[in-house]
């Protein structure tokens, strides 16, 4: 396919023109890679590459308009948080106005025998900045409700009820949206690469994680999936098939005390999904694997997430990690720039399963197979001889029988 790709003279279009005939080679090129290329499901910088499209319930997004604000980005949450207070001082603002006008406070301006609702307020600015006093509970003390005014009392406890909830609410999502755990993600640290080589005579799929900062990761434990589309037995075709990779949950291998570097373990076994993944067949696998890192922050004691992802590329067969810790004068020390550093090593080349099968014949005592092999052998030759004299002993039986029944006859004679 490459061959053709790459050769011009194979390729031959005559119905086409010159330079589409000229372009053809590279387009079938870009096409070939854009077909081998293995699309992400989540991003090695945590995110989940998944849109999500023709969503016809978009109501549900107002019934839960407090996530919904969080989940904003920032130039539109701090444009929703500016737009509420302007919104809502406007509204008091004008009201305040309109109780002004329709009481003609607004024409006894600067007469001292009237008494107005608001002392001072002289048209729609004045009202508005009232508004504004009256809500975040400012005080001047230079515009003031009286006691003549029943409606701007009625007024000024709703604007006050209101005011606070207003408050209570935005302050909240802002103070959510700051402490969100999403830039101490980014201090837990994934190793580029995972590997695959032997460990304890057995062959196990390795990464690397590490967090960057002083203050812990409490009740810390990692996660591993397995993203990969499959087909069933009844023909069914499931796309991004997701299935466990068992990482210590077992044995609680799971729980880390994340204070330097560990490498996480997965024993490719009988129950492991790379069970026949051999270093041939992972070339081409089209599959990912996806790490999760879950623990509370140990300064605000909320949920950290963080994410990772493998492809096929990414995964290196026969290599190990270069250890980064060493031990100095009265502490350990972790060498970051070695963190991402893999080294070859000898690891067979065969998928665990083969592995197993020869590491099962090679423990069988030779003793015992050549045993085997006499018994069976001698067990053979005696049956064979025990047909042959059944055989033999059948075969005079019935002439002596013929012979019995010969005499008969002629004695009948």
């Amino acid at each position: 396919m490459e061959q053709d790709v790459e050769s011009p003279i194979t390729i031959r279009h005559p119905k086409l023109p010159k330079q589409a005939r000229e372009d053809l080679p590279k387009q079938l090129v870009e096409k070939e890679r854009t077909r081998r290329k293995i699309q992400r499901y989540v991003r090695k910088d945590g995110k989940c590459n998944v849109h999500h499209g023709n969503v016809r319930e978009t109501y549900r997004y107002l019934t839960d308009i407090f996530t919904t604000l969080v989940d904003l980005k920032w130039r539109f949450n701090l444009f929703i948080f500016v737009l509420v207070y302007t919104v809502t001082w406007l509204f008091f603002g004008m009201i305040w106005w309109l109780i002004a006008y329709i009481r003609g406070d607004l024409d006894h301006i600067g007469d001292n025998q009237w008494t107005p609702c608001v002392n001072n307020l002289n048209g729609f600015v004045s009202a508005f900045l009232f508004s504004i006093e009256t809500e975040t509970t400012i005080g001047y003390g230079y515009r003031v409700i009286t006691d003549k005014c029943p409606e701007g009392i009625v007024l000024l406890l709703v604007q006050s009820v209101l005011g606070s909830i207003v408050n209570a609410f935005m302050v909240g999502c802002m103070f959510v949206k700051i402490s969100q755990p999403k830039k101490r993600a980014e201090t837990l640290v994934f190793s580029t690469n995972a590997v695959i080589s032997m460990r304890d005579g057995r062959l196990c799929l390795m990464f690397r994680v590490g967090d960057l900062r002083n203050s812990h990761i409490v009740e810390a434990s990692i996660r591993a999936k397995l993203i990969k589309s499959k087909q069933t037995k009844e023909g069914e075709f499931i796309p991004l098939n997701q299935t466990d990779i068992n990482v210590g949950y077992d044995t609680g291998d799971d729980r880390l005390f994340l204070v330097s570097p560990l490498i996480i373990c997965h024993e490719i076994n009988q129950h492991s999904p790379f069970w026949e993944i051999s270093k041939a067949t992972l070339v081409k696998e089209e599959l990912e694997i996806v790490v999760i890192l879950e623990g509370m922050v140990e300064a605000t004691g909320m949920t950290c997430q963080a994410r990772s992802s493998y492809v096929t590329g990414e995964i290196k067969w026969g290599y190990r990690f270069t250890p980064v810790l060493t031990l100095e004068d009265g502490f350990y020390e972790v060498d970051y720039n070695s963190f991402h550093e893999i080294y070859e090593t000898n690891t067979p080349a065969c998928s665990a399963r083969e592995l197993a099968e020869m590491t099962a014949r090679a423990q069988l005592p030779l003793t015992w197979s050549v045993a085997s092999k006499l018994n069976q052998q001698a067990a053979l030759e005696t049956e064979r001889e025990s047909q042959e004299t059944r055989a033999r002993d059948g075969g005079d039986q019935t002439e002596r029988n013929g012979d019995v029944a010969n005499m008969e006859t002629e004695s009948k004679v």
